[in-house]
């Protein structure tokens, strides 16, 4: 699972003389049309502006002592700004461009579309996340937040002394939701409320927030923590307890309840989740019919699952999934053991799939993946696992997250797949790969859309068994129970946001149909309700990526290469599956045409 007004400057371009400056001179990349690069250089320095959060992590140092600001009018001013974007990409005539700068275009024009569907859908005015709420977000910049030079501890004092103002608008706007007749389930309110509670528990000096500098020589840390307290105790700590008093007394009591948890219950909520499902897939595919493809393929996976469960056991009456999740999930032997255990199976992982990419690869990334421990404040409530690519300057790694708390619970038979998924070949490979396109814009470099992100990462946790990465058959039945859980999500999400299904039914039916452990079942489907659409992009984009590949290999025979599939796939960054086709089908005439060109004769 992949995881904030500029001054107008002049660009210095070897692309094009007349294309605006960025702070990032390679902004544009090597854009032919001046128009399109002027708009790319438009569309990175935009969200470098109002993504601060996500630009820190990109490596814009300016960002580092930013905030994002969630206020009304900030909210407006993002929305006409967009808005000129569009119009400026809609200007610009396809015809006349190359097809490097078809596909930006493409990409742009998708970009701009999705970031005025989430201004105008507000969801940030009552959705709240048990997974990675926004006091989560400011307590992860602890580790991420940089601290090598003076500019960097200023920037960081900064940036610290703004999150009272920044809590305050969250609750602000909570409340503005309300109003408006919108608001979370009460599983989802609890939860923050107990998060909340959890940290003001703490001692202003436990906090994460209070303990950085570790990297800086004794003095300057003891100093640089002193500084943080007064602010953190005297500004910050009354913030947050003014928003969990918020959600504790205004919130909590109207909350929807746990029996009505899905988009559907609000005003206009079935029209928000259809905007939401074509945004993260970019399909013209109706929630029903979603919800169809997902049950289609859970009854084809689980037919999977029992005949490998079977060689598994050695048990030829193995014929139900209750019977195969009973003798999974009740076998001590198949979970870890200490925390030690899960970290180090992931990088065992991850180095063997790095030395078995040849062959399936041609293009691979310069930048490496290091494996992290998902931080104590997170754990009890985040996901197993997520994937967080590396700075777009180039600085630093990519970086997988594991969630090693309560051991015990984590299975050892989808360690190896979920190292696969998130990081190499997956995520990793992918978002590396599209940040060291050498040419493209910034913009292009580093987004996408989902079902291309998580559909990738998806296809590769099957493309790992054709690559004989699997230890053994019980971390192949981990394999078919990931590919059950993302088919699972189809028919879990639209049932509840378009079905009007209780919290209860998605865990029941996410429990009965893969061999995830309990308390993943209960984590998964809280976030599907707290990011109405997300969960869908995964398996319609696997499916369309295979389709693509057996449409290529039926075409081409014997003229198929694997590694060229995927560096056709990979190689414009993450495009949206309509234009993914569009590149494909493009390749395949292109080698047949090269097949079918005559062989010069010999000369005498």
């Amino acid at each position: 699972m992949l995881r904030c007004l500029a001054l107008p400057l002049v660009l210095l371009s070897l692309a094009c003389a007349t294309t605006p400056s960025s702070r990032w001179p390679a902004a544009a990349g090597t854009v032919e049309n001046p128009a399109l690069a002027t708009l790319s250089v438009s569309l990175w320095d935009t969200l470098i502006e109002f993504q601060p959060l996500r630009a820190g992590y990109w490596g814009d140092a300016d960002s580092l002592a930013l905030l994002p600001d969630l206020s009304p009018e900030a909210r407006a001013t993002q929305q006409q700004r967009w808005e000129n974007l569009r119009t400026q990409a809609d200007a610009i005539k396809v015809a006349q461009l190359s097809e490097a700068d078809a596909t930006t275009l493409q990409m742009a024009r998708r970009l701009i579309h999705e970031q005025l569907t989430w201004l105008e859908l507000a969801l940030g005015d009552w959705l709240l996340s048990p997974g990675g709420d926004l006091h989560t977000r400011l307590w992860n910049l602890a580790e991420d937040q940089p601290l090598v030079s003076a500019a960097d501890v200023r920037a960081l004092q900064t940036r610290w002394a703004a999150m009272p103002a920044l809590v305050n608008q969250r609750r602000l706007n909570l409340l503005s939701g309300l109003e408006a007749g919108r608001v979370a389930n009460h599983r989802s309110v609890s939860v923050v409320v107990e998060q909340l509670a959890a940290l003001l528990a703490q001692p202003t000096e436990q906090w994460a927030l209070a303990q950085v500098g570790d990297e800086l020589p004794r003095a300057r840390r003891e100093g640089l923590r002193a500084a943080l307290l007064p602010g953190l105790e005297g500004e910050l700590r009354p913030a947050l307890r003014a928003l969990r008093d918020t959600l504790t007394d205004e919130v909590l009591p109207r909350a929807r309840p746990d029996s009505m948890p899905g988009l559907v219950h609000l005003p206009g909520g079935a029209r928000d989740y259809a905007r939401l499902a074509e945004l993260h897939t970019g399909l013209p595919l109706t929630p029903q019919k979603i919800h169809a493809i997902g049950r289609n393929e859970i009854a084809r996976i689980r037919d999977e699952m029992l005949a490998l469960g079977r060689e598994v056991f050695h048990d030829e009456e193995l014929l139900e999934m209750a019977q195969l999740q009973a003798r999974i999930r009740n076998d001590p032997s198949l979970f870890f053991d200490t925390r030690e255990q899960v970290e180090a199976l992931a990088v065992d992982a991850l180095a063997r799939a790095s030395v078995a990419l040849e062959g399936w690869f041609g293009r691979r990334p310069v930048a490496g993946c290091d494996v992290v421990r998902i931080a104590p404040h997170e754990e009890a409530h985040s996901t197993i696992a997520y994937y967080r690519g590396p700075p777009a300057d180039g600085s630093g790694p990519g970086r997988y997250f594991i969630n090693t708390s309560e051991p015990s619970t984590r299975p050892r038979y989808d360690a190896e797949v979920l190292a696969f998924h998130e990081a190499i070949p997956g995520h990793h490979l992918q978002i590396a790969i599209a940040q060291e396109l050498p040419g493209a814009p910034l913009f292009q470099r580093n987004t996408g859309t989902t079902a291309f992100v998580e559909g990738w990462a998806l296809y590769t946790e099957r493309l790992c068994d054709e690559m004989g990465l699997y230890s053994g058959d019980l971390d192949r039945l981990g394999m078919l129970s990931f590919d059950a859980w993302r088919a699972s999500r189809l028919v879990v999400d639209t049932g509840l946001h378009a079905m009007g299904w209780s919290r209860d039914e998605a865990i029941t039916y996410l429990g009965e149909n893969t061999l995830l452990s309990a308390n993943n079942v209960i984590v998964e489907v809280d976030r599907y309700i707290a990011n109405p659409g997300q969960a869908l992009g995964y398996k319609l984009g696997q499916l369309e990526i295979l389709r693509l590949r057996s449409e290529a290999r039926a075409a081409l025979g014997e003229r198929f290469a694997i590694e060229r599939f995927h560096d056709v796939v990979l190689s414009a960054g993450a495009v949206t599956l309509q234009r993914l086709q569009e590149r494909v089908r493009g390749w395949i005439a292109a080698e047949q045409a090269e097949l079918s060109r005559p062989t010069p004769s010999g000369t005498w």
